[in-house]
């Protein structure tokens, strides 16, 4: 356990055993190398607040820890990939039709790493699978709060434009599936919802922005407009500046401004900047 190396290439000969169609051999490579990670936890560090990510609650401190961290799948303390380890497992029990054990396996994959958004939307699936229709709106809500990819931001709102459609409520659906195509990120399940709503009452033309807006408070959910999303518009939009890319910096960057308003924007880019100069970088290109 204590060489990184060795999990990771281990990791990797399990993904490729289910790549390979041996999805049991996977698992039982998967469970073995799990039970090592816990004991060697167990072992080694006294808490588990020791080993885990903590939840930031302010946009500075999501940002500043995104900057510092190099790799967010690697635990500072015990040096492993835990969630990724855990993330296989689920997959490969998937593949086996174990949906329960996959679910728990994913919840684990949550708990290494619980900003991985990514996890929490997948847990999410595997709870609508199982008919726990509670804990599916629960996780994708908690998605509004950690996001730091706007993908991710696209894939909630697909969820419960989803959930809305399946139990009626039309408007709320229409509002969703508006602020999922306010984003502008290319997403098939996006696509695939605007196709079967075209035409209904749960068509995304049939409200305006302010109308989206208004009917999301009213079901409890944010409508993206948010200064959460157009910081990760913004961050995508400085990395895109620095490697040459001003085409896609730009459109990023008038999207968060179309979103937030543009002293808003001019403030964000600021902390950006600040954050980069802090954490010892070079800094990025204006988008």
């Amino acid at each position: 356990m204590n060489e990184r190396t060795n999990m990771t290439d281990e990791l990797d000969a399990a993904e490729g055993l289910i790549a390979g169609g041996q999805a049991d051999l996977a698992v039982e490579l998967l469970e073995r190398l799990a039970a090592d990670a816990e004991e060697y936890v167990d072992r080694n560090c006294p808490t588990t607040d020791e080993v885990q990510w903590f939840s930031f609650p302010t946009i500075f401190e999501r940002l500043c820890y995104r900057r510092v961290e190099k790799d967010p799948r690697e635990l500072r303390d015990v040096g492993e990939p835990l969630d990724r380890l855990y993330a296989d497992l689920a997959f490969a029990l998937v593949n086996e039709g174990d949906y329960a054990a996959a679910t728990e396996a994913l919840r684990q994959a949550v708990r290494w790493n619980p900003m991985g958004c990514g996890y929490r939307l997948d847990l999410a699936e595997l709870y609508r699978t199982n008919g726990d229709v509670d804990e599916y709106l629960a996780l994708t809500f908690s998605v509004f709060e950690r996001a730091s990819d706007v993908r991710h931001l696209v894939r909630a709102f697909c969820n419960f434009a989803r959930h809305f459609m399946d139990t009626g409520a039309d408007s709320a659906a229409a509002a969703a599936l508006r602020c999922a195509r306010r984003l502008d990120w290319p997403d098939a399940v996006l696509e695939d919802l605007l196709e079967r709503a075209k035409g209904t009452r749960a068509d995304p033309d049939s409200l305006s922005d302010e109308q989206a807006s208004s009917v999301l408070a009213e079901n409890g959910l944010p409508d993206g407009a948010n200064a959460e999303v157009a910081l990760c518009m913004l961050m995508c939009a400085t990395d895109s500046a620095a490697s040459g890319d001003r085409t896609l910096a730009t459109a990023l960057t008038v999207r968060a401004r179309d979103l937030v308003g543009a002293p808003a924007v001019k403030a964000l880019l600021e902390l950006i900047r600040s954050t980069d100069a802090e954490d010892g970088g070079d800094g990025h290109a204006d988008a």
